[in-house]
């Protein structure tokens, strides 16, 4: 049996090495935008100065747009997690349920303490990932790219891209209802599927972030959702042809 949990366990090893230099980006230790890098206090105090005042994005930046809209994104990826743990005794779907759920919330909750560390809001008036400028639809990658995909033995119904499906990548409210509908068999392959779209969507939207974003620890998080979630989508392909099934 694979073990899948040796992917989510690299990301759990990047994810406290970032947490680790959280308060090093508010105390001005790591590169940020409007401003470039403030002066390290170490440096400082060597050449007889007081730290510079971090900078921080602004509220309308890559960084913090990012940092909002992949919280928002990461949650549905736990919440899935966490119904289809409940809805299957396969082993290797539950650890890698796990591991999904334990690796997003973490991040998540990195994600969400740089914008109070940067005083900055959690919500934005803006569409999701305005940020990127390239704007975005629901079914981009998302729930209607998945529920197109399944075919009647997976139980599948009609959903509508709209249908609380806010970023790509991301399932709608019919496809949650579904999801916690199933049993065995045809909530892994479900489950699966919707989850080869949901990093796919992520992977977009982390690419963008590497990309764009200033803050150099984000930057790495950034580069580290891609990394890591490549590597599972090419697990969780492995799992749904054991499972005589395709993410299509």
């Amino acid at each position: 049996m694979r073990v899948a949990g040796l992917v989510a366990g690299a990301v759990a090893t990047a994810v406290v090495a970032a947490g680790a230099v959280t308060y090093a980006v508010a105390a001005g230790e790591d590169g940020g935008s409007g401003g470039g890098a403030a002066v390290p206090a170490a440096t400082a105090q060597a050449r007889g100065q007081a730290p510079a005042a971090p900078a921080v994005p602004a509220a309308s930046s890559a960084d913090a747009g990012f940092a909002r809209d992949m919280a928002v994104h990461h949650q549905q990826a736990v919440e899935m997690s966490y119904i289809v743990r409940d809805r299957t005794n396969d082993t290797e779907v539950r650890r890698l349920a796990y591991d999904i759920a334990q690796t997003q919330a973490n991040q998540r909750g990195m994600l969400l303490g740089w914008l109070d560390l940067w005083g900055l809001p959690k919500v934005s008036a803006d569409p999701p990932m305005a940020w990127m400028g390239t704007g975005s639809t629901p079914s981009a990658g998302g729930g209607t790219a998945a529920a197109d995909s399944r075919d009647e033995a997976d139980g599948a119904d009609g959903a509508d891209g709209a249908d609380g499906a806010l970023m790509p990548g991301m399932a709608t409210d019919t496809e949650l209802k579904k999801l916690g509908r199933l049993r065995g068999r045809q909530a892994e392959v479900f489950y699966l599927r919707l989850m080869t779209a949901h990093h796919r969507g992520g992977i977009h939207m982390a690419q963008a972030c590497a990309a764009q974003c200033t803050v150099g620890v984000e930057k790495r998080l950034a580069q580290g959702m891609v990394d890591a979630q490549q590597s599972e989508i090419r697990l969780m392909a492995d799992m749904l042809e054991e499972r005589g099934a395709t993410s299509r």
